[in-house]
């Protein structure tokens, strides 16, 4: 599973929805999350992929936060 799929699979789940509706593409302001679920969000990534998220160096889209987790994952 990629990165991507992962944070897709997280979103989804939180958010109780399909995870086909989320692409590389999506934006959280796409998804119309609020201050409380960007960091519910971002705490339940960080216990998916065991590193430190923080939400104002996450990016915008679901592309960016991928790119961020990959390079904080080496």
């Amino acid at each position: 599973m990629t990165t991507e799929e992962r944070i897709i699979k997280v979103i989804a789940s939180h958010l109780e929805m399909e995870e086909s509706e989320i692409t590389e593409a999506t934006t959280f302001e796409d998804l119309g999350v609020d201050s409380l679920d960007a960091v519910e969000i971002m705490m339940e990534l960080e216990d998916e992929f065991g590193v430190e998220v923080k939400a104002e160096e996450a990016g915008k889209s679901v592309k960016e936060l991928a790119d961020y987790l990959n390079a904080k994952l080496g």
